[in-house]
Formats: structure tokens, C-alpha cells, sequence
């Protein structure tokens, strides 16, 4: 085992949609920057987690970072460049590549990557992005919240890489970097004494946190047998039946997100449906009827014909939520062993299907239905990484509340401005079930602001939350956790880092002084983030 002493101005921990984000963001202003990642493919949430991006629906005409658009935008002249798309989809300029209803853009995941990886080649062709992938955050040096140093270990080889940085951004899925780094943070529920969130309980939770999900896609030869081999844990999970559920778990019946109503779902593969008319809106339709086209990534209709003989879905969906124990703050043999559980989970979802799941022809199981691990990265055919909805979260100087977006708890149709405002986001407070027993938690929000000082840790430092990390509550976090949303803070994270960083300054002093606060989001005006939402755009 070696170690290897590194230098830089900026480190950015995590390459997901935030860590990316951030990455560019500092670049653009000459910074030198390290980005590293655990995994082998960088985008987090949009590839190695292979999650169709989640976004509102004015997300094509505003509502995002002008580099977030390029980001979407390269996605479609991806796929009109290398795919063998019909001339009348080509046309489209709001191609939905998998014309699935979750969201406007259902796309591959190795196209996500391709077009990440093309957005970063002309800093790192240069060497002033260096990125490294496969290392984890093993240790860090720090004093009073000043992060000297972060140490990194090769997933593969055991050798460490230590990384000294002016600043440091923790962008990693779960916060990886702050109880390495003494940062005081929070998981789970808040109490509602703590915060006075009329969603929250009585006492704290900090254990129950929403559930996590181990994706995967798969398309289907009607004439052929893919079945897998029995997982070993399928009887286990095939018998887990929550009491809220109103069935099994591993079943096509779950409760209504926003009702909690019992839901029965169909599934029905290749429908032929007309692709080109799908309206990926769910503020007018949730189009999860038909899980099949729900999170579809691929439509063979919008190709010509032959070139595809099946379209190709991304099982995201209550049936694969792993909501038995959490993975954050355990021995690391215990959240191996979870992990571990959560993909015999969605491999005993894929086994059902294929063999036992009711069809609306009457018969039992799809067993035509393939993995498709070439789409994932992976030998297995599962995604390269866990979807972790909830990770820790800083005690920042702002901490967003339900209070904060919630048209009911704030008696107006609009959410807090705030003056540090660095960027929009919209989306419902959505929960899924928790590791406490929780049912859905599903409550309106409305578009809201992200305020500088929730990405600040309250005790100053260099370190500064650049995804899911910054300072909201279990509960915002809801709404908070979303692609725009993170990608947007990550935005607002690089580009502080590269600030402090030419003027000799801190993220807490940037925040303490208004005349630095307003110049700051002027940069970020120029570098084209949004900072509030046009008039008479209401919740839905």
C-alpha cells in the first residue's frame, strides 16, 4: 500500500450532480480544482445511481442554472447525434429520449456520463480539474473546523491519497466528510420542539431516515427466458408486508404517495403507445399507472424501426425501497451488510416479476424480462451505487424549514425569499418510507429560494456543503434532494470556494458582510444561475 501527497487550491469531494456542478463553477473562475469520486462513473443521482432526473414542470423555459441547461441540452444532441432517432423525433426540442412520465428528459445513464464527462474536458484536458475516481473519504485534518487535508483510499488497491486544499467542498452523497472532519451535522427527523415543523414528531429520530434504492434496468424479449438465478434472500422479502402497505412489498400494490391510499399498478411491457405524445408533467398527471413507461429510458418508437427490439425501463420504484435499517452512522460491516440486503431486495423484485408477477392476460411472470448491465456499468446489472435519498445534513446558519416552502404552514402561496438567495429549486416534499416505520410524507411546497448561509456549517471553516447536505430538515430535504436543486448548490458552492479563494476571504465572512453577499450573487447572475422565480408561478 502506497500514499500519495497531493496539492490543490480547491478539493471537491464527490463527483455526483453537486460535486460537478461545483467543479465547473470554480473552474470557470480559475481556480485549480481536485474532484474525486468513489464510484467509477461521475453524475451521482443521473448515472451511476441511474435515477431519471426529478425536476418541475417549467424546467424548460426557467427555473435553473444556465449550466444545468447545457447539461440537459447535451443530452438531447447526444442522442440526435449518435442515436437512429425517426426524423419527427429528431425534431422535437424537448426530446424526451424515453418518452417515460416521471420526467422530461428520460435518458440513459452512460449518456448522462458521456455528456458530464464532455462538460469537464476542457478543464481537465488542461490539468486544472484533476479527477480522480474509486477513492473514498477514509480521514480528514482538521481544527476548528478548518480542513487541512482529506485523506482518500483506492476502493481497488488500498493505497491512500491525501489531498491538502485551501478549501473543500463536501459533495458526497451521504456528507461522507463531516463526522470525518468534526463538522457538527445532523440525520434524520428534527423534533418539532427543535424546529416547530408541523410534519415533525414530538421527539428527534436521528436513525430514521428515508428509504434508500438499489436501481436497475431491464427490457423485454417476449420469446426468450432471462430469468436469474433465485436470490438468497427471497423468501424473506417476498413474506416482508409493512402494515401500512396494504399487501407485499414485493408486489405491484403500495400506498398513494400524496393519498396514502392503497394503489394497485400495472405493468405491462412494450405497450406501443405513441411515444412522441407522452407529457412528462406530473403536476397534471403522475403517469405511474403503468410502471412500465413510468421510468422508461429508452423508446424503441422514437427510432426507426428494427433498431431496437424493446424499449428499456429503470425500475426506481415502492417495491425496491429499503427502509429496514439505516446505513449511515454504523460500524462499516453493518452498512455493507444493509447495502448488501437492499440489492437482494430489488433482485427479488426483478425474480418476482419474472416468475410469479400477474399479468393483465391472466398469466404469471415475465421471463423475458433482461438486465441491462451495460446500461449500468456493472456485472451484476444493478446500479453502480445505492440512491440515497437523505444523508447527513450541517448545522448551518440558515436551516430551511417546512415553514420555510410549505404553502399551508406559511398561509400564502409563496415560499421565504430569502436576501442571501443563490439559486431556485421546486419540487412537493416528498418522503418516502423512513426507517422509523413511516409511511409517505407528501406535502406542497412552494418554488422556492436556496439561501447562502444554508451551505455554511455554523462553526465557520473552509468547508462549505455542496449536494444534499446543506442545511435543511428532514423534512425539507424533500424537496431539496432533487438534480436541478443539488446541481444548482453545487453551483453556488464552487463558485464560493473560488471567491473566498481569490479574496483572501471565508464562506461565514461572505455571508456576514451584505455588500459581499450582493456581490457574489451578481457573479452568479453573470454566470447565469437564477436567483428568484418570475411573477405568478404558484405551487402545484
Amino acid at each position: 500500500m502506497t500514499t500519495v501527497h497531493d496539492d490543490t487550491e480547491i478539493l471537491i469531494v464527490g463527483a455526483g450532480l453537486g460535486g460537478v456542478a461545483a467543479a465547473l463553477a470554480a473552474a470557470r473562475q480559475g481556480a485549480r480544482v481536485v474532484l474525486t469520486e468513489e464510484f467509477d462513473w461521475i453524475g451521482g443521482q443521473s448515472t451511476s445511481q441511474a435515477v431519471p432526473p426529478d425536476e418541475h414542470p417549467w424546467i424548460e423555459d426557467f427555473g435553473c442554472t444556465r449550466s444545468y441547461r447545457a447539461f440537459r441540452d447535451g443530452i438531447r444532441d447526444y442522442y440526435r447525434r449518435a442515436y437512429p432517432l425517426t426524423d419527427a423525433a429528431r425534431a422535437r426540442t424537448d426530446l424526451n429520449p424515453g418518452a417515460g412520465w416521471v420526467s422530461k428528459l428520460c435518458h440513459e445513464p452512460k449518456v448522462a456520463l458521456a455528456v458530464l464527462e464532455e462538460l469537464l474536458a476542457p478543464y481537465t484536458a488542461g490539468g486544472q480539474v484533476r479527477l480522480y475516481t474509486g477513492l473514498r473519504p477514509t480521514g480528514a485534518s482538521a481544527q476548528d473546523q478548518v480542513v487541512s487535508a482529506v485523506e482518500l483510499t483506492d476502493v481497488r488497491t488500498g493505497d491512500k491519497r491525501t489531498i491538502r486544499a485551501q478549501f473543500v467542498v463536501d459533495a458526497t452523497e451521504t456528507g461522507e466528510l463531516l463526522p470525518l472532519a468534526g463538522i457538527d451535522y445532523v440525520t434524520g427527523f428534527e423534533s418539532r420542539t427543535e424546529t416547530g415543523e408541523p410534519s415533525a414528531p414530538e421527539q428527534a429520530q436521528p436513525e430514521n431516515v428515508q428509504a434508500l434504492s438499489i436501481c436497475f434496468a431491464v427490457e423485454h424479449q417476449a420469446r426468450a427466458d432471462h430469468t436469474i438465478d433465485k436470490p438468497e434472500q427471497y423468501e424473506k422479502w417476498r413474506q416482508v408486508q409493512p402494515e401500512f402497505w396494504g399487501g407485499p412489498l414485493v408486489s405491484w400494490t403500495a400506498p398513494h404517495p400524496r393519498t396514502l391510499q392503497i394503489t394497485h399498478r400495472v405493468f405491462e411491457p412494450n405497450p406501443g403507445d405513441d411515444a412522441l405524445a407522452v407529457d412528462a408533467d406530473q403536476s397534471k398527471d403522475p403517469g405511474d399507472t403503468n410502471l412500465w413507461t413510468f421510468r422508461r429510458i429508452l423508446a424503441r418508437d422514437l427510432h426507426t424501426p428494427g433498431a431496437f427490439s424493446s424499449d428499456v425501463t429503470l425500475v426506481n420504484w415502492p417495491s425496491i425501497d429499503y427502509f429496514e435499517a439505516p446505513v449511515l452512522d454504523v460500524p462499516p460491516e453493518v452498512a455493507e451488510q444493509r447495502l448488501a440486503d437492499a440489492k437482494q431486495l430489488s433482485l427479488s423484485m426483478l425474480y418476482w416479476m419474472q416468475t410469479e408477477a400477474p399479468r393483465p392476460d391472466g398469466g404469471r411472470g415475465w421471463p423475458g424480462l433482461r438486465l441491462r448491465p451495460d446500461l449500468m456499468g456493472t456485472e451484476d446489472g444493478l446500479a453502480m451505487a445505492p440512491y440515497h435519498r437523505e444523508g447527513r445534513r450541517i448545522r448551518a446558519l440558515e436551516t430551511i424549514t417546512e415553514q420555510d416552502v410549505s404553502p399551508a404552514a406559511r398561509g400564502e402561496d409563496t415560499a421565504r425569499r430569502y436576501p442571501d438567495s443563490v439559486g431556485v429549486g421546486m419540487y412537493r416534499i416528498d418522503l418516502h418510507p423512513s426507517t422509523g416505520g413511516d409511511n409517505y410524507i407528501d406535502v406542497p411546497a412552494a418554488p422556492f429560494q436556496i439561501p447562502l448561509g444554508a451551505l455554511i456549517p455554523r462553526g465557520g471553516g473552509n468547508l462549505i456543503a455542496g449536494a444534499k447536505n446543506i442545511g435543511t430538515t428532514h423534512i425539507t430535504n424533500g424537496c431539496y434532494r432533487l438534480h436541478p436543486v443539488e446541481w444548482n448548490i453545487g453551483e453556488a458552492a464552487g463558485a464560493l470556494a473560488a471567491t473566498c479563494l481569490r479574496q483572501g476571504s471565508t464562506p461565514a465572512a461572505v455571508h456576514a458582510d451584505p455588500a459581499a453577499v450582493s456581490a457574489f450573487q451578481e457573479l452568479l447572475v453573470a454566470d447565469g444561475v437564477e436567483l428568484d422565480w418570475p411573477e405568478g408561478v404558484y405551487p402545484y
